[in-house]
């Protein structure tokens, strides 16, 4: 592409970004659209807040865009789990021009289960098993580095390198191949926070450069473990390149079990600690009884999950909770609504970490789509909270939180703490 080509482009880029954010503004402000504020400032901060607002009108609501959304729990289990749902409109396929190509979980049978089998393997209980004693020595590095300082930000300094250096381990990324861990670690740290689309110019061109950088590392990668398999994920990846699987639908699986697998766990650990501050009674019952890590970990997914919303697009005229929903519309489940529902969850506003699930709350999806990881992330995250109770009790906040300023992921930006 040209210089002028490539200005013309950012000019494109920026124009539609600004009138996307103008419009959402304005149905928000002057209108007083929930869905427009849950993409503003206010539904940021807290879309809780929204959530509730939308539940009296229903367990199916309309959009201005003409289609249904849902903070029933119920119903947005029914929808997931539902063969007449699917991630796409039937018989249609990602287009070039979309951001990223997310693999299985953006398509639709036969061809979400042919890429999801190639896989599963790799998060079978007895390989994750297998990582707990990589995650257990990086908690132990992490926590030690926090207990030689006085204030650090638990996101950068904890909460995000954690799960780039269990992917790393997983992917069988080191220096014997050339790929250097610590560039693949802020390439990938990088490319792993873009779940929640483009926000503007730069972070386009940022995208971009980590995007190239990685293909190339994964292209030099996926070559040297088809010549050379190992016990990684690439080398499972690898032997099944052939005719049921093309390249570039090996690489794609590459960039979405990066970024999945960082966004997930840096957004639920962020999450859960922030939880914990805000409710310290929580945090003391867990630095006593720090086997409760898991029920924590569970009540954060909960009570304030790391993934906020996904769609669905029905393939037929149907009906749903007694509302008509006809083919090609959309339904937009707000799953952190659905873990607040209290037809489900007693209390639901309270966070316990006693609390007993009955229910299953919806943050890792449900279905076919169900989240390929979710046991990886658990695991993570249990270690790393019930680490953190027994070797740093005194873990309180130290500052102002930011949070992340996007609407599909939800989780602090930068979560200042003292361990003094």
């Amino acid at each position: 592409m040209s210089i002028v080509q490539d200005v013309k482009a950012a000019a494109a880029f920026s124009q539609e970004l600004y009138r996307s954010k103008l419009t959402t503004a304005y149905h928000g402000r002057v209108h007083h659209d929930p869905f427009a504020r849950l993409r503003m400032g206010e539904g940021r901060n807290d879309p809780y807040a929204v959530y509730d607002e939308l539940r009296p009108k229903g367990p199916l609501m309309p959009t201005r865009l003409g289609n249904l959304a849902t903070v029933d729990h119920r119903v947005a289990r029914s929808v997931l789990t539902s063969r007449s749902f699917g991630v796409r409109p039937a018989g249609s396929s990602p287009a070039p021009e979309e951001d990223f190509d997310l693999s299985f979980l953006d398509r639709n049978e036969p061809d979400h289960s042919r890429l999801r089998r190639i896989a599963a393997p790799a998060f079978s209980p007895r390989m994750v098993r297998g990582y707990r004693s990589r995650i257990e020595e990086l908690v132990d590095d992490l926590i030690g580095k926090l207990d030689r300082a006085d204030t650090v930000d638990f996101v950068s300094d904890f909460a995000a390198p954690l799960p780039i250096g269990v992917i790393t381990r997983m992917f069988g990324i080191d220096g014997d191949v050339g790929i250097d861990t610590a560039e693949f670690a802020r390439y990938g740290a990088a490319i792993g926070g873009a779940l929640d689309g483009i926000h503007s110019v730069r972070h386009a061109r940022e995208l971009l450069r980590a995007q190239d950088v990685l293909e190339k590392m994964f292209d030099r990668l996926l070559a040297a473990r088809a010549a050379g398999p190992r016990e990684d994920l690439i080398s499972v990846l690898a032997a099944e390149s052939g005719d049921q699987v093309q390249p570039d639908e090996l690489m794609s699986m590459c960039f979405l079990l990066l970024v999945a697998g960082f966004e997930t766990t840096v957004n639920l650990l962020g999450n859960a600690l922030l939880a914990l501050q805000a409710h310290p009674e929580q945090w003391h019952l867990l630095t006593e009884r720090p086997e409760l890590a898991s029920q924590a970990v569970e009540e954060t997914l909960r009570w304030n999950p790391p993934v906020q919303r996904t769609e669905r697009v029905s393939f037929q005229d149907q009906e749903v909770a007694g509302t008509p929903v006809r083919k090609g519309q959309w339904i937009l489940l707000l799953l952190g609504g659905t873990g607040r529902d209290p037809e489900v969850f007693p209390d639901p506003d309270r966070f316990d970490i006693t609390r007993s699930h009955g229910a299953e709350h919806l943050a890792f999806s449900s279905g076919i789509h169900y989240c390929l990881g979710a046991p990886l992330a658990r695991l993570e995250a249990t270690i790393a909270l019930e680490q953190l109770a027994i070797r740093l009790p005194s873990i309180r906040r130290a500052g102002r939180v930011t949070m992340r300023r996007t609407t599909l992921i939800r989780g602090p930006l930068h979560l200042p703490i003292s361990v003094a």
